[in-house]
């Protein structure tokens, strides 16, 4: 043990180290906003200014990228394995990715991770398969992305999204069979039973009406007003209904009826607004939603936005980046299918925030970015400040 007057001087320092660093953080955000009050006083400055901002609102994708890769020789996974659901529970990273084999089914995979990163356990099973029953010949049950431009597919479950409720994960999905069948699915199990890789999922339940084209519905992390909040287009404007059981939209007992246009005359990069990403991430300035969306002049390449939704009222987007956060420029982005990035997972870690996404519907990769200096880009780089305009 320590001296009396020695422990104390140990103590006063860490209290320093951790007053200097609370310091920096404050500084930079006052930064940012000292830069916003700047860029009123003239165009040239503003356009300067919204330059440094962004630079804070791109992600950086990880050096080592893809982080999966298929397997070659794999029944269900040697074609592609990308479109990643992640969480984050237990210490661990946890994905469960779109993977497709000669046969053309997409299924669910799983991997683990410790950093984020490097995902040192994979299994080497599916752990989901769904299969529509839709009559096709036996010749075209393969892996094409010419026949099948949805990911080389022609079937299954693809492009889950996962969030844990009251201690249950909640995976939705895109049920495809043909595109004029294309529903929405949703499946349960207990977190407990995740995390001892037990897969006994509860459903799949269908949410999205029958007879109808839906897909890439996702559920907020958590019940607002005590109700499942399920966002089901965000364009063009954000939409949102509540339901006490979602075994009522299976049954028939609730409809959502989801809209989905495009808004004429948009003043942002984002011309053409495919959908939702990820599960929003709740944050002390709003919801944090991850979308896709093309530019006019670029509609062959999928990239990523991002927007923060009110806490309490998530239809209204209160700011929106006036740029792509991520676009499909690297050489994995484009191997297979090109100009594709298309994220279904991302987790805050360690105060950043991890993007999980899958690289040219071939591969699955990571991008990040600190947090805090991302929101605060975030809330300074959209114009006006607070941004109701619909999507």
């Amino acid at each position: 043990m320590l001296p009396p007057d020695i422990e104390g001087s140990y103590l006063c320092m860490g209290d320093v180290m951790i007053k200097g660093l609370q310091v920096i953080l404050t500084l930079g955000a006052i930064l940012l906003l000292l830069l916003a009050v700047l860029a009123l006083l003239s165009p040239k400055m503003r356009e300067s200014v919204r330059k440094i901002v962004h630079t804070y609102l791109q992600l950086t994708r990880y050096t080592r990228n893809p982080i999966l890769l298929p397997r070659g020789g794999s029944y269900w996974e040697s074609e592609a394995v990308f479109n990643p659901a992640a969480l984050y529970e237990d210490g661990r990273v946890h994905l469960l990715y779109r993977a497709v084999g000669p046969d053309g089914v997409s299924r669910f995979g799983y991997a683990s991770s410790g950093n984020g990163f490097n995902f040192n356990e994979r299994l080497p099973h599916p752990v989901f398969t769904s299969i529509a029953p839709r009559s096709i010949a036996p010749s075209e049950k393969k892996y094409s992305p010419v026949l099948y431009p949805s990911g080389g597919s022609w079937g299954g479950a693809e492009d889950p999204r996962m969030v844990v409720i009251d201690g249950r994960v909640y995976v939705t999905f895109n049920a495809f069979d043909g595109w004029d069948y294309l529903r929405v699915g949703v499946m349960s199990l207990s977190l407990d039973d995740f995390l001892v890789k037990r897969w006994c999922w509860d459903g799949p339940i269908f949410v999205s009406p029958p007879g109808e084209i839906h897909k890439n519905w996702v559920l907020f992390p958590e019940k607002l007003h005590g109700k499942f909040a399920v966002l089901h287009s965000i364009t063009p404007e954000v939409q949102i209904d509540y339901v006490t059981d979602l075994n009522d939209l299976a049954d028939g007992t609730r409809t959502i009826r989801s809209r989905f246009e495009q808004k004429k005359n948009r003043n942002g990069w984002d011309m053409y607004v495919r959908s939702a990403g990820p599960p929003p991430i709740k944050t002390e300035y709003g919801w944090l939603v991850l979308y896709h969306a093309m530019e006019k002049n670029e509609t062959s390449r999928y990239k990523l936005g991002a927007m923060l939704l009110d806490i309490n009222e998530p239809t209204r987007v209160l700011h929106r980046a006036q740029a792509p956060i991520l676009a499909p420029d690297a050489w994995y982005e484009n191997d297979w299918k090109p100009g594709i990035v298309y994220s279904c997972g991302a987790i805050v870690k360690d105060n950043d925030l991890l993007v999980y996404y899958g690289g040219g519907d071939k591969t699955t990769c990571v991008a990040h970015a600190p947090l805090q200096e991302f929101l605060h880009a975030l809330v300074t780089d959209a114009a006006p400040a607070l941004n109701s305009e619909p999507l």
